[in-house]
């Protein structure tokens, strides 16, 4: 039987707000298992004592902004009025249905005033991987290391040209009394020593927002973005580390260090490396071999001159320390270069009468350079773990991990894009939206 439609409520009502909650939602489950007392201590220090207004109380503040970057809603302002309909956002937050929500502007300025140039969103974002340790969600042991784009706040097509230096990589130096020691072996003079003077190249800078990097990668969009340098623990996917940096940075340049913050912040013994090809370069290789670490890194088919021979023809001899071409001649040792690669070349009386010499090198006094890392042996050691049983059983969980982490992260969490400018505002979103999958992942493992 059709109804009428009943009259707008406008009774009084008592409820409680409690009631109100279903039992099996998620932000039950986050403020039974997630603590968040230790944000008061954490920033007392940047509010005054004993003068000023009464300010909003700081762990209701963060908890507002994990709320966004938990439900993935895009901009603070919205956040409020989400919060003002929601009742399962005031129950979490401690407001009744009839509390003021804070303003919009309150979360800007404190962001912008009071947070902006301190570490409070690492500091957060640490507490709660140690929470997950607590929880044993950690081991410590794999880790899986990727980054992806963030596309900047800017306008492609407003952007200027620029000088960028480029800094000195950490490992550089001991690369250099490893030139210096091989050249010594080899009987040869020391080279100079290298420039102290940074290297200078021209970049396309962003006018919107100086800080980002113009981006060009084969399969990839082109424009300023950033690159989260992200890495998840192997054991339950928890996030132990983020990093920010330019997307015209490579993934290798920050590995290094950011892998040591861990192993010193949350006490991890590392043993496996999941890695990507990108990060499959010489001093990784070698960074990793020394910290007793074994890495699994992705394939990539090396780069090849169609038409000639394949560097892997060619054998080395390491007792001989000498390349043997597939025609037999040897390709001697004859020096090692500041860059760190040994050269190796054939007699090029011998090759003008080779008859594989169209197929080897085009070089017009028909020598064939072969060039080979200081390092290579490293390198090489590292890469053959990629064909063992273990090794593929620990690259294959690369995309279970690291990898499904950010396509969550992208679907659920508004991650696709850089809200602010700046490389530390972006990297203050990047932490909260991990901590916020963190806060997740143990709430619903906890349950």
């Amino acid at each position: 039987m059709l109804r009428d439609r009943p009259p707008v409520q406008s009774a009084l009502e008592f409820v409680c707000i409690d009631e109100l909650v279903p039992q099996d939602h998620l932000l039950r489950k986050v403020d039974k298992h997630i603590d968040f007392s230790f944000i008061h201590d954490l920033v007392k220090d940047l509010y005054c004592a004993d003068n000023g207004r009464p300010a909003l109380d700081p762990t209701l503040l963060f908890k507002l902004l994990l709320l966004g970057y938990l439900f993935g809603v895009r901009s603070e302002r919205q956040l409020i009025r989400e919060v003002q309909v929601n009742v399962a956002y005031r129950w979490f937050l401690g407001l009744s249905l009839t509390d003021k929500v804070p303003d919009a502007s309150t979360l800007s300025q404190n962001r912008r005033r009071r947070f902006n140039e301190s570490d409070v969103h690492q500091q957060i974002f640490d507490e709660i991987v140690f929470q997950a340790i607590k929880r044993k969600l950690v081991s410590g042991h794999v880790l899986y290391t990727d980054s992806t784009h963030l596309k900047a706040n800017a306008n492609k097509g407003k952007w200027v040209k620029a000088k960028a230096v480029s800094e000195r990589q950490a490992y550089m130096d001991e690369l250099d009394r490893a030139i210096e020691e091989d050249r010594f072996a080899h009987g040869k003079k020391p080279l100079p020593s290298p420039s102290r003077e940074p290297e200078s190249r021209e970049i396309k800078q962003s006018t919107t927002d100086p800080q980002s990097g113009y981006m060009t990668r084969d399969n990839k969009p082109q424009g300023f973005f950033y690159l989260d340098h992200r890495t998840v623990d192997g054991k339950a996917n928890i996030i132990t580390d983020v990093h920010v940096t330019a997307g015209n940075v490579h993934d290798a340049v920050p590995y290094l260090q950011r892998l040591q913050r861990q192993k010193d912040r949350f006490g991890f013994q590392v043993t496996h490396v999941g890695l990507d090809a990108g990060y499959h370069v010489t001093p990784i290789s070698k960074g990793l071999e020394d910290q007793h670490i074994k890495a699994v890194f992705g394939y990539r088919r090396p780069s090849h001159r169609k038409g000639y021979l394949y560097k892997h023809e060619y054998q080395y001899d390491a007792d001989k320390d000498h390349y043997i071409c597939p025609q037999g001649q040897t390709l001697l040792y004859r020096t090692t270069s500041r860059e760190g690669y040994r050269h190796y070349q054939s007699d090029p009386d011998l090759c003008r009468s080779c008859p594989l010499l169209s197929r080897c090198t085009s070089n017009a006094k028909c020598q064939k350079t072969i060039t080979r890392h200081a390092w290579e042996d490293c390198k090489e050691r590292q890469d053959a773990h990629r064909l063992t049983e273990w090794g593929k059983a620990v690259y294959k969980r690369r995309k279970e991990t690291v990898e499904r982490s950010f396509a969550d992260a992208k679907e659920l969490h508004q991650y696709r894009y850089a809200r602010y400018r700046g490389r530390d505002k972006v990297q203050a979103q990047c932490l909260l939206t991990a901590a916020a999958q963190n806060i997740k992942k143990i709430a619903l493992m906890a349950a």
